[in-house]
């Protein structure tokens, strides 16, 4: 295995200059530090990761927390994607990505624990319960954290525009001609606050009433949730005409119950999704919905991160909201010819 000796020999610089070079130290000219990455790559150089992390105090691994209460996983494509987009800009940046848990050797241990096991510079935090005692200890325990679609006081954290998402799929509802909107939502979270703050506010905007039987907890992520709370709104003496539901996996559920009564989809009841995942696109009739821009979610938490680590006390934290976009389908009837 080639070492930084090896390079200075074939390169006629100093240990020194290479290890500069390889670490992007800007004192070495470009000619050089060009020179000496190129020979690097072709004597298939390594780093030591051991004497990088005893050098630097870096050890260029970062940890994600991700727990998903529903067991889907990794199949959850709208997470996949997020965590796939931050692995690649991760790499891009030389970390890597380590998954944290609360088992290490087969013996439970805190997620700080694991953290401090693994070496993490940092973590991105996804898909948690933040009243989750452990979850609370690694927040709270100085380790650089970025949260996703979450706010902590002092805390930087990189947030789908949840409000303009809804706002905007309630609006487009109303521009057609709807005016008895129902909104389905998902657990109490922060993500569930915005969302139904942008659902009020286009109602109130629009001067349309919101009418409170119109609003139903539901689960994100759960067909039979969504099923069961479309069954309650159309059993109404006045059932919407449209309804919102809290991600587009969520949908399919309606999609079951109203074609279950006999009812079409968009002519009888029209429906609206939201994250913008490749099954939106597939069913019939094609979902109108708001695709949530995973990959930039993904690269900017990872982006974040990384500056938090390597400025550590000079890195300012901050919120950053990342935009999405409406993908009109053909699931909304256009009212406006019966008004």
């Amino acid at each position: 295995m080639a070492t930084i000796k090896d390079i200075s020999r074939k390169c006629g610089v100093s240990p020194a200059t290479v290890s500069k070079a390889l670490n992007g130290y800007p004192d070495i000219s470009q000619k050089t530090a060009e020179m000496i990455r190129r020979v690097a790559t072709e004597m298939n150089y390594t780093p030591d990761a051991a004497a990088r992390l005893l050098k630097t105090n870096i050890s260029h691994d970062i940890g994600v927390l991700f727990v998903d209460e529903h067991a889907s996983g990794l199949k959850n494509e709208y997470f996949s994607r997020i965590l796939n987009s931050a692995k690649e800009e991760a790499e891009s940046l030389g970390y890597d990505i380590t998954f944290i848990s609360q088992y290490v050797g087969g013996r439970s241990v805190s997620f700080l624990e694991h953290c401090k096991y693994r070496r993490c510079d940092g973590v991105v935090i996804a898909c948690v319960n933040f009243d989750d005692e452990s979850v609370r200890e690694l927040i709270q325990s100085g380790v650089p954290a970025v949260t996703i679609d979450y706010t902590l006081d002092g805390g930087s954290s990189v947030q789908s525009d949840n409000e303009t998402g809804v706002y905007t799929l309630a609006s487009r509802l109303i521009e057609l001609g709807h005016d008895r909107i129902a909104f389905i939502h998902g657990e109490n979270a922060q993500v569930t606050d915005k969302r139904l703050a942008g659902y009020r506010k286009a109602l109130k905007d629009h001067n349309i009433p919101v009418r409170s039987e119109y609003i139903i907890q539901g689960k994100y992520h759960d067909p039979e949730s969504s099923k069961g709370a479309t069954a309650e709104l159309l059993a109404m003496t006045e059932p919407p005409t449209a309804i919102m539901y809290p991600d587009d996996y969520s949908a399919l559920g309606g999609y079951n119950e109203i074609t279950s009564r006999g009812l079409s989809i968009p002519e009888d009841i029209s429906v609206t999704g939201y994250d913008g995942i490749s099954l939106s696109e597939v069913i019939k009739p094609q979902l109108t919905t708001w695709r949530q821009n995973t990959d930039g979610i993904g690269r900017e938490s990872i982006r974040r991160l990384v500056s938090m680590i390597e400025k550590g006390e000079t890195y300012s934290s901050d919120e950053i909201s990342i935009s999405g976009r409406l993908l009109d389908g053909y699931s909304v009837k256009d009212r406006r010819s019966q008004l």
